[in-house]
C-alpha cells in the first residue's frame, strides 16, 4: 500500500515514545515489530461500508501505553454535520494508507455525549472519549494517502468530506495507561 515502507514507520513511530531522554526504563526494552503483511490483513478485513477501528497491538513504555490499529471509514459527502470524537487523554498520530478526505478539527463540540467508560471502544481503543458535532470549524485540511496526521488529546476531529474510503494506521499514546494491552 503506498509507496511508503510501513515495516519501517512503525517501529520508528512506536520507539519515538520509549524515552524522551534516550534511556530506556529497565522493564521497557524490548521493541515490537508489526509486519506490513499484518497492517495490510487487518485492513482488507475492516468492513467497506461503515467505520471500523481494529486494534492491532497495545504495548507498555516507560511513558504509557502505546497502541497502534487501523481504521476504515467509507465515503461521507460535502455538506452534512460534522461527526467528531474528543479524547481526553490519548493523543493520536495517523498514517494514511488508502483513500482521501478532509479533516477537520475544533477545540469544541456541540451536542458531546461521553463514550461508555466501561464500553469497547475506551476499553481497547481510544480511552476516556466524547461524541458530538464540531460546528466551529477551527483547522481544516485535506489528507490523502501517505500524510501523516498528528492530533493531539483534547482536540475534536472527524472528517467534513470523505472523498474516497479512508484507511489509516494509527498510534495512540495512552500516557495514563487506561486502554487494554493487546500482544501482537
Amino acid at each position: 500500500m503506498g509507496g511508503i515502507d510501513m515495516k519501517k514507520i512503525v517501529p520508528i513511530v512506536l520507539c519515538m515514545y520509549v524515552n524522551s531522554a534516550g534511556i530506556a526504563d529497565e522493564h521497557f526494552k524490548v521493541a515490537t515489530v508489526i509486519s506490513d503483511q499484518t497492517l495490510a490483513e487487518t485492513a482488507a478485513a475492516a468492513p467497506a461500508d461503515r467505520v471500523s477501528d481494529q486494534p492491532v497491538v497495545h504495548v507498555e513504555s516507560a511513558e504509557g501505553r502505546l497502541g497502534v490499529g487501523i481504521v476504515h471509514r467509507p465515503a461521507i459527502p460535502p455538506g452534512g454535520p460534522i461527526q467528531a470524537i474528543q479524547h481526553h487523554h490519548q493523543s493520536e498520530v495517523y498514517r494514511v494508507m488508502a483513500g482521501a478526505g478532509i479533516l477537520v478539527t475544533s477545540s469544541t463540540m456541540a451536542e458531546s455525549v461521553p463514550i461508555d467508560a466501561d464500553g469497547y471502544v475506551v476499553r481497547n481503543l481510544t480511552g476516556p472519549s466524547d461524541t458530538g458535532l464540531i460546528e466551529e470549524i477551527e483547522n481544516s485540511q485535506p489528507i490523502e494517502e501517505g500524510d501523516i496526521v498528528i492530533i493531539p488529546a483534547g482536540v475534536a476531529h472527524g472528517f467534513s468530506e470523505i472523498s474516497s474510503p479512508i484507511t489509516y494506521m494509527v498510534v495512540r499514546v495512552d500516557p495514563e495507561r487506561l486502554v487494554e494491552l493487546k500482544s501482537p
